[in-house]
Order: structure tokens, then sequence, then C-alpha cells
């Protein structure tokens, strides 16, 4: 089947470092995985949307699935890529919701698309990561952990897929050919998706830490111990790493030490995946709200409250405006200035995990069993 669309290259001012892997003076109009490609959920490329038009939001399509979607949407070249509950991954037509193509695994699929040279990396509950191609959905491969659930979003980079297992390891798999790289062991289940940066992996343990792996081999760099489970999955900007633990505190740490530079306890546990813009901190918490902290410093900017609590459910940032959805079955829009409200949309169900944004449109998935897609008119 022929690929609908084509990657839209925007020239753009250097954003320097906090663009990670992307070239600069170049922004890609995409969201290739759940980190973005600069490891801080945040897409510096959106320049459609904004603080002052996103109220006009409204539903371009939906597209019903079988089951929940507790997958957070990849967007790249035109096209959709996201998990569902009834055990697929779909690529949908980002103009118009059409279904592509999907591919069935062996269990429900939570874990995040991502995608990158053409290939659809996934993980499933049954266990496997699936290296699918992009244009048809055919496997290319997969890699059957030691574990019964993938629940972790895979993260590419340098030609490795890295990945975590509830059978307590983080995997780096060749890209190409899906063969094991290495594993590194934790002391539990790896819920928490890696974040690649400068050479380290950082990934969240349900043994309570926070790991840095050498990206290369795999030999742990530094732990650092929370006080609870670490299914937050690590943002990385400017040498500090953010991440959530369910003993109610956001962290930020040394990229290169692992130490501590400052925590701040919301009131409830952090499962959340906090996304890093213009030196503010935003993480969703299970108290049902969202949080912007200062960057160097872990100071309150301002909270929003939701109407339930905001689980797996991670902010997107993108010119000036957050992103995030809530167990209320809503999808918001926040000042990321103020915390204002700018625009909400109610679904059918719970939207457990988080939006992405790019080009212009929202994305967004449902425990109703539908994606979503949202633009102006």
């Amino acid at each position: 089947m022929k690929r609908i669309g084509i990657v839209i290259l925007i020239l753009c001012a250097c954003f320097g470092a906090a663009w990670g892997q992307q070239p600069a003076g170049t922004c890609i109009s995409a969201w290739t995985e759940f980190h973005w490609t600069n490891m801080e959920r945040w897409n510096p490329c959106e320049k459609v949307l904004n603080v002052n038009n996103v109220g006009s939001l409204s539903l371009k399509w939906s597209y019903t699935t079988g089951g929940p979607v507790g997958s957070s949407p990849a967007v790249a070249s035109g096209v959709v890529y996201v998990g569902s509950d009834d055990n697929n991954v779909y690529a949908l037509n980002a103009s118009t919701g059409a279904k592509l193509w999907s591919y069935t695994t062996g269990g429900p699929v939570g874990s995040s698309p991502a995608v990158a040279n053409g290939v659809v990396y996934v993980g499933s509950v049954d266990g496997n990561v699936y290296a699918l191609k992009a244009k048809t959905g055919a496997k290319l491969w997969s890699y059957a952990t030691d574990g019964q659930v993938v629940f972790s979003s895979p993260a590419v980079a340098n030609g490795v897929v890295y990945v975590g297992s509830h059978g307590y390891n983080v995997y780096a798999l060749n890209a190409k050919t899906g063969a094991k790289l290495w594993s590194y062991t934790t002391g539990g289940h790896v819920p928490s998706s890696p974040a690649v940066a400068n050479g380290v992996v950082y990934v969240g343990s349900q043994d309570n830490n926070v790991y840095a792996l050498n990206a290369k081999t795999g030999a742990k760099l530094w732990s650092y111990t929370t006080g609870d489970e670490v299914h937050s999955s690590p943002a990385v900007a400017k040498g500090v790493v953010y991440v959530g633990s369910l003993d109610y505190n956001v962290y930020a740490l040394n990229a290169k030490t692992g130490k501590k530079l400052w925590s701040y306890m919301t009131g409830g546990g952090v499962v959340s995946s906090p996304a890093v813009a213009n030196g503010v901190a935003y993480v969703g918490s299970d108290d049902g709200k969202v949080y912007a902290l200062n960057a160097s410093t872990g100071v309150l900017l301002w909270s929003y409250s939701t109407g339930n609590e905001l689980h797996y459910s991670s902010p997107a940032v993108a010119n000036g405006v957050v992103y995030v959805g809530s167990w209320d079955n809503d999808v918001y829009a926040l000042d990321a200035s103020s915390g204002a409200k700018l625009w909400s949309y109610t679904t059918g169900g719970a939207v457990e995990f988080s939006p992405a944004v790019a080009d212009g449109v929202v994305y967004v998935g449902s425990d109703d069993g539908n994606v979503y897609a949202f633009g102006l008119k």
C-alpha cells in the first residue's frame, strides 16, 4: 500500500542542543516516539497551534478500534501509528483517519510505537518487541523478551532499539535484525520507557530505582533510589534527568552522577512522565493535577486540577501549550505559562495515555476504544 503523505520539512531557527538528535536548523513536523526525539516530550517544531487559536480546536476524525487505546500515538510521514488493547497495531491516515493497515500481536498493545528509518517498533503484552514495515505493516522481526509483558515504549537511537520488559530487564536490540546487543537486569518490572541522551540510557524500574546505563554496553553508570516504584519515563534536558515516583515525588537528578538536585512532592503517585520545555518541567499526578515546576529549582509555578487522576497520561508541550489527558475522560490544552485552561474535549472513556502534537493536529487515544484527531477548521 502506498504511504499517504510526506515528511514536511520546515526551516526553523536553531534550537541547538535542546533538539537532542535533530540536526541544527531543521524541524521535522512529526512525533515519532513517546519522548519525541529530544527525550523531553516537547515539540519545538509546532508552529500552527498556539495559545491564541488552540481554543478553536475541533474534532477532525476518530477511528474506532476493538478495545481501549492505552498507547500514545506516533506520527510520521502523514501516518498515525498506535496500539490498542484489541491486540493490534494500527496505521491511520493522519488527515482522514482511514485505516492503512493493522498488525495483530498476541496481546494488548499498550506500548507506544517508535518510528525510525521506515520501521515501526512496538512492544506487546505477549512479551514480544515487534519491528514492522511502516508502509505495509509487514513484520520484519520480533524479539521475545523473558517477561510476559512489554508495556515500555521503545526508544531508537543510532541503530539500536532500547526497551524495558516486565521480565525485569532493559534491552538493547539491533534495529535492523532484532538481535540482542545487551540486556541489564533490574530488581523489578520495567514499564518505564527509556530515554537516550549523550550515549546514556535512562530508565525507571519497579525496584524503586532510576538507572543510567551505558548505551553501547549496558554497564550501569549509576542508580538513584526513590521511595517507591518508578513507572514514570525519564525526560532528559540540559544535563538533568526528570522523573516521577509512586512516592508522590518528582525528581531532578544530575544526568552524569545521579545526584539529586531537587524533588517536589505532589499529592499522589507520579506515574506520568515529565515534559520539559523552556526551563519548565510539566508532569501529572494521581492527585488529578498537572504541575509546572521550575526546571532548575523545583519551585511550583502553577498547578491545574482535572476531574480525576492523571496516571500514565504524560504532558506533551508544543508552542506554549501543554496537552494532557485525564481519567475524567477529557483531554486538555493548558497555557504553558499560567496553567489556564484553553480547551478541553470529553471522550467516551478515560484518557489514560498521552497526546502527540504534530503539524497543527493533536492525536490521542481513549478507553472508549477510539483514536481522536483534533485540528483547526
